[in-house]
């Protein structure tokens, strides 16, 4: 596969601050573990390839230091690290006991806030360590008398605000299972996934805010409990100050601030290393989504590791980081609490139309310290001409950045529009993990469209067709050895056969994730997109990511999907389908305009055959571009072969694109001879 990079050895875009990298939490760390675990090659603590050497070729003693550092308060002490390496089946810390919401809510300062709600309206209020605790403890109670026990599921049908932390931390305190989506999924999209779990309880909210909009889903709220038979109880949260009508359902409804508002004490139920602590959901775009199980253990130290020594977060900071429910990013930052950090909760569009610089103003506001985003925004800032530093962002130090691969092209703008020194941290992970496999830290340089290196604990290579670890080459993404955050199972998978063929047909014993990937000689990490979208031209594999890099670098662009059909004479056709930016018209000049920048920028075997203006580019609830889909619908297969419509953004889309092909087919189908039999 060809890969755009000119230079396998590019200057860093940003070195690290010696001032800071020396003074950060990972570098403590690294001080602390060759102080009491003996961990060869630190003598540098801002050294971070050697830190990551050590935490990939000593599994138990860099997650031993990690437990040791964090102070991991436990219960039952483990009787070892990890008890088994395989591939799936990994044991990690048996014998230990404990709870994640002991952990969320045990380094809060009781005085100071510990979630900052917030929404598109510039509006805001706080809730402090204390008021946390005592609303956890108020459901927790209410939950247990609704008839929740350990091992129970919860769900909630919630948007991102106090509500859904305050409902997750209850639930995990009883040890119960946790789930939960956005209110922009229909109630059959979202009953597709709870059903699954014949949850107990069910938590929704009257509506929520979306670019100046006020969605009413009470009646999809009570639609969703009527299609979950197994519910005891619906928890009716008054987030938009709706009257909730009289019920359809013939169960137990119970307001919120009947549940939150009792005075309680907090008993947590301690839980083995590997109890399950919520079930995530795959994006659904094939058949059911798929219900991903993480134990309390793993998430808590996965995360304690990311958030603590990547974010560099602690006590005095606040991290706001635009999710919405359903997405991974999410459960990530609720544990911004594990750390003693604040988080940010938000309702709304990231750019509204009145306010679309709404959450830079947030940020100067509340003092953020780490912000959070994706790529399609920052580069929808620099096209709206929008100038963060109209705000005073100066408590930034650092901004996350995942989703999608981040072009080089968005580095200068952050630089130049947000601020010089900031750490423009671009990361890559997955659902499937609840974590990242590659990403940066204050000991890191960062590379304009490279992330700065592997996490510290996972062993991540490159593979060739033949299995074998290459550099500066692009290879399958895959994990030589376990990760504690790997999920514990598939919900409904009772074999194992699901969560088996998903990550380890390929290569036994080895976890391959799915993204085409290039492990650079100087440590960093390439994302050339999905390695079951690969374009294949004459035998020359070719990553989308890279073209939609540069395609939409260039203003009159606002997004790009690049797709390699297999046609059925034997040829191939590689599409580029583009949206244009307001007022702009494709012609032949930006046709050219266009190939020519893929020509430069990749090579020539990166230009598309053909350039097609299209309305929207359909992408998951998470905002993943539908690549596989389109390309099967391009090649004629039936919708309901390919994708759950309700798990698309604009489903209205699906029938656009399955009509583009069908014209396709029908302009290149072979002419029959009038009489021919």
């Amino acid at each position: 596969m060809t890969t755009p990079h000119s230079t396998p050895y590019p200057e860093p875009f940003l070195p690290p601050d010696p001032q800071a990298a020396a003074g950060s939490r990972i570098a403590d760390f690294a001080r602390w573990a060759a102080r009491h675990h003996h961990a060869e090659g630190l003598q540098d603590p801002t050294d971070y390839q050697a830190l990551h050497r050590w935490s990939v070729t000593d599994l138990e003693g860099f997650w031993a230091a990690v437990w040791k550092y964090f102070d991991v308060d436990a219960t039952t002490a483990y009787e070892r690290v990890l008890a088994e390496e395989a591939m799936p089946g990994a044991r990690w810390f048996p014998g230990a006991t404990l709870n994640y919401a002991h952990h969320a809510l045990r380094n809060l300062h009781p005085d100071a806030p510990a979630i900052t709600a917030l929404d598109e309206t510039g509006a805001c209020y706080e809730i402090t360590g204390r008021e946390l605790r005592g609303r956890v403890a108020s459901v927790a109670a209410t939950l247990r008398d609704l008839g929740v026990g350990q091992g129970d599921r919860v769900v909630g049908y919630l948007p991102n605000t106090p509500h859904a932390v305050i409902a997750f931390l209850a639930t995990a305190s009883l040890g119960a299972v946790w789930s939960v989506c956005g209110q922009d999924y229909a109630p059959k999209a979202a009953a597709d996934r709870f059903a699954q779990l014949a949850p107990t309880v069910l938590i929704t909210a009257d509506g929520y805010l979306f670019n100046g909009t006020r969605h009413d889903r009470r009646a999809a709220s009570l639609d969703l409990a009527a299609a979950l038979p197994t519910l005891k109880a619906t928890v009716l949260v008054d987030h938009l100050g709706l009257a909730w009508p009289a019920t359809r359902a013939a169960r137990l409804t119970v307001p919120w601030e009947d549940a939150a508002g009792r005075t309680e004490y907090l008993a947590i139920a301690p839980v083995p290393f590997d109890h399950p602590l919520w079930i995530v959901f795959s994006s659904g775009t094939t058949g059911l989504p798929k219900g991903i199980v993480h134990g309390h253990g793993g998430v808590l130290l996965e995360h304690l590791k990311t958030l603590g020594l990547h974010c560099d977060l602690g006590v005095g900071d606040r991290l706001l980081w635009y999710t919405t429910t359903h997405w991974m990013m999410w459960n990530l930052a609720v544990s911004t609490l594990l750390t003693g950090a604040a988080t940010c909760t938000y309702d709304g569009s990231p750019a509204p139309v009145a306010r679309p610089d709404i959450l830079w103003e947030l940020a100067a506001r509340h003092k953020v310290t780490v912000f959070g985003t994706s790529p399609q925004y920052l580069l929808a800032m620099a096209k709206l001409g929008i100038e963060p530093t109209a705000h005073d962002l100066s408590a930034i130090r650092a901004i996350g950045c995942t989703g999608s691969a981040l072009p080089a092209s968005a580095y200068p703008w952050v630089r130049d529009h947000v601020g010089a020194d900031i750490q423009l941290a671009s990361t890559s992970g997955g659902t499937d993990v609840v974590s990242g496999f590659a990403g940066s830290a204050p000991t890191t340089p960062i590379w304009a469209g490279e992330l700065s290196a592997p996490n510290l604990g996972v062993a991540l290579a490159a593979y060739d067709d033949a299995g074998r670890p290459v550099t500066d080459q692009v290879g399958e993404l895959v994990v030589t050895r376990p990760m504690p955050s790997m999920p514990l199972y598939f919900w409904n998978d009772p074999d194992g056969s699901r969560y088996r063929d998903t990550y380890f047909s390929a290569y036994p014993g080895v976890w391959r994730h799915g993204d085409w990937v290039t492990v650079t000689g100087h440590g960093s990490v390439i994302v050339h997109g999905r390695s079951d979208a690969t374009l294949n031209r004459n035998g020359v594999r070719l990553g989308s990511a890279d073209i939609h890099d540069i395609v939409e670098r260039l203003p009159e662009i606002t997004e790009a999907l690049v797709i390699g059909a297999e046609e059925p004479d034997g040829g191939y056709w590689m599409p580029l389908f583009v949206v244009l930016a307001d007022g702009v018209g494709l012609d032949e000049s930006l046709c050219e305009k266009i190939r020519d920048a893929i020509r430069t920028g990749a090579s020539p075997r990166h230009v598309p055959d053909e350039i097609l203006a299209v309305p929207a580019i359909p992408h998951t609830k998470t905002g993943k571009k539908l690549e596989v889909p389109v390309k099967r619908l391009l090649q004629g297969a039936r919708v309901d072969q390919v994708l759950n419509p309700s798990a698309v953004d604009n489903p209205d889309l699906i029938a656009y694109f399955a009509g583009l092909g069908a014209e396709r087919r029908q302009a290149h189908r072979p002419h029959t001879p009038e009489g021919a039999s």
